[in-house]
């Protein structure tokens, strides 16, 4: 992890506003992109959201059955476990 120091104030709603310059610099397009927070121990982790196989967690070959995406080899996977 790698200090930037910039240093926002969380507001009443409990909003964050990320500085233009950031978004632009780790290619979050404001408006368009979504983020995932993750907590370990005192710490908030934003990352930028980019779908995943469930199994896996590859980003690869992705199809999506009922909500839940899954890559090709763990389709394949699954296809072996039934026969």
């Amino acid at each position: 992890m790698r200090a930037t120091g910039i240093i926002r104030k969380v507001d009443f709603a409990g909003r964050l506003v990320l500085p233009p310059d950031l978004c632009d610099s780790l290619h979050i397009e404001r408006g368009k992109d979504s983020l995932e927070i993750f907590v370990e121990d005192d710490h908030i982790i934003l990352r930028k959201y980019a779908p995943a196989c469930a199994f896996c967690g590859s980003f690869h070959d992705l199809t999506e059955f009922e909500n839940v995406k899954i890559c090709g080899n763990c389709i394949k996977k699954i296809a072996k476990l039934k026969k």
